[in-house]
């Protein structure tokens, strides 16, 4: 992330032309017309194609992977659009996890220049918007402390701690309001704090994606500035988000799903008002986390799994193209990097076709509905199908408990809070558990995808939201089911049994993830190989022997295979090769 301010040099201007007009947003020219400037973002033709990412293995390495391949798109393709940005006096903010520039106070004769590069794609707006983060109807709140709140124990959580397993070693991300991390339940559990010296070491654990207030805030006095140099949050939805994660305050707060994991944080929101370019700025930080300045960046420190508590509304401009289409690239982009993305599925129910907000109704996002104590679906959780982008794919993934959930807020407090915005931190933490207990998985974002859908509780109620009917599985009301921890990392401890290392990779699937067939490619094979696939139970699929080509296809008939993600072993007498592909 690399902030640039750049002073006054000549250089010649474009060529004038109304083409430059074809590539702005209506909203742009209508902002140009009305104020004389407004800020933008410059979207770029190339977009860095990292799906080979899925070849590469371990977490750190995928993340350096991919981290390198889209720094070096960027660098090679924003270099004319910076030139331009310094010929205007411009201020801008350079972005890699997707290619494109957030500029502050473009002007028209500005944008007209950026617009011509043939290299630019598309320039798109960057407004601030205020945020309804919790649902007009939810229950009002009330506290009523218990050792172990309802949530936690209805996904089956202390089950899995009395395994032995808290999420110890695992990091978790969060981008949000941001985070009161002296608060006592997420101090201790907070990855830049040492108990041992009694200090704080806030880079590579903390960054503020607000860099500016909104204009549309009524005053200047934000109570934790601007770029904070340390976690503050300006609205006490993230604090509450967090405790649900990690929360545990060793005084009978148990509010975390995940008590032995670290959490890291980001500011996306301005008192509750955000904008596209400050949800880039925190899925940048969490790709490859930065000192507090936004230098430095370093793919091997970045989080396992992040939480996303918030929604990009129509106002943002994510009914644009191109904005909708930044926010997907840069899950999309996180995924392949090995980070699990975990979102909210929204609080614009109970009608169906209500999942239509991004980043919750990607394909690569994560999305979880909110159930209530009595484990019925809550009355303001989203239903798909997800009609947007007309695919109607079935949305939420999973359920989990949002209605009354007791966590913490700023100054040490505890409330309860309703909305999606608390059902996703459960399984944010359900992640982390699964990783302590199996961190053979860490990176294998498919695999872990999977195996949450597929061990939780089933669940047939609610309207029949077009042709999902409710009886079926999974649905728009639950997707698969409420989350089950215990299931999830006994699940997940099978899965690794069948697993053994392998060595160079000799072989690759095509096509990846794949729904009637798919082929192993295999070259320069010189010696006999065996071909085996297991389910994600254990299960023995397939088998096949192929005796010393120097390339072969092996194709599988998927048909009738159900669909989810499938292990396999390829092995010779020289090495061994495992992996996984994904049947849709």
């Amino acid at each position: 992330m690399r902030f640039i301010f750049f002073l006054l040099i000549s250089a010649p201007l474009f060529a004038q032309t109304e083409s430059w007009r074809a590539k702005t947003a209506p909203e742009l020219l209508a902002a140009f017309d009305r104020n004389g400037v407004t800020d933008l973002l410059v979207v770029f033709h190339q977009q860095a194609d990292v799906a080979d990412a899925r070849y590469v293995r371990g977490k750190n390495e995928k993340a350096r992977w991919v981290f390198d391949k889209l720094q070096q798109t960027a660098q090679s393709t924003q270099t004319r659009a910076l030139q331009v940005l310094r010929q205007h006096n411009a201020a801008a903010n350079s972005l890699f996890v997707v290619n494109a520039i957030a500029v502050k106070d473009a002007d028209a004769a500005l944008a007209q220049a950026l617009a011509t590069l043939p290299e630019v794609a598309r320039l798109s707006a960057d407004p601030w918007i205020e945020l309804d983060l919790l649902p007009r109807d939810a229950p009002q709140p009330t506290v009523g402390r218990n050792a172990v709140e309802w949530g936690i124990d209805r996904i089956n959580a202390p089950a899995v701690w009395a395994m032995g397993y808290t999420g110890q070693g695992i990091t978790v991300g969060g981008a949000d309001t941001g985070y009161d991390w002296a608060h006592p339940a997420l101090k201790p559990h907070y990855r830049g704090w040492d108990s041992l010296t009694n200090t704080a070491n806030h880079a590579y654990n903390w960054f503020d994606g607000v860099f500016d207030k909104s204009p549309l805030n009524a005053d200047s006095l934000n109570p934790c500035g601007f770029r904070s140099p340390q976690p503050c949050d300006d609205g006490s939805h993230g604090t509450h988000t967090m405790g649900t994660m990690t929360g545990d305050d060793g005084q009978g707060n148990q509010i975390g799903v995940a008590p032995g994991a670290q959490w890291i944080g980001c500011r996306n929101m301005e008192r509750n008002w955000g904008r596209p370019s400050t949800y880039l700025n925190c899925f940048e930080f969490f790709l490859a986390p930065t000192d507090v300045d936004g230098n430095n960046p370093k793919p091997d420190r970045a989080p396992q799994v992040i939480n996303n508590s918030w929604y990009c509304s129509e106002d943002e401009g994510c009914t644009d193209v191109g904005v909708n289409d930044l926010l997907r690239l840069a899950v999309s982009n996180l995924k392949a990097s090995g980070v699990f993305v975990v979102v909210s599925n929204g609080n614009f129910g109970s009608s169906c076709e209500t999942a239509n907000f991004p980043p919750a109704y990607f394909e690569e996002s994560f999305s979880v509905g909110s159930i209530r104590i009595n484990d019925t679906i809550s009355g303001f959780s989203s239903r798909g199908p997800v009609t947007i982008d007309s695919s109607y794919r079935v949305k939420p993934n999973v359920s989990a408990p949002g209605s009354n959930v007791r966590s913490c807020v700023p100054n040490g407090g505890y409330t309860n809070l309703s909305g999606t915005s608390m059902a996703g931190p459960h399984v944010a933490g359900l992640v982390a558990l699964i990783l302590s207990a199996a961190p053979e998985l860490a990176g294998e974002v498919d695999v872990l995808e999977n195996i949450i859908e597929q061990t939780a509780r089933p669940k047939f109620d609610g309207p029949d939201c077009t042709d999902n009917n409710a009886d079926n599985l999974p649905n728009n009301t639950y997707g698969f089911g409420i989350v089950d921890a215990l299931a999830a990392v006994l699940r997940a401890q099978q899965v690794v049994a069948v697993r053994e290392p392998g060595s160079t990779p000799n072989g690759r699937w095509t096509p990846n993830p794949a729904t009637a067939y798919t082929e192993m490619r295999m070259e320069h094979v010189n010696e006999p190989v065996s071909l085996q696939i297991f389910s994600a139970q254990g299960i023995l699929m397939y088998h096949s022997n192929a005796t010393a080509p120097t390339s072969t296809t092996i194709r599988i008939e998927l048909n009738n295979w159900p669909s989810g993600t499938y292990f396999y072993r390829l092995q010779s007498t020289q090495n061994t090769q495992t992996g996984t592909f994904v049947k849709y």
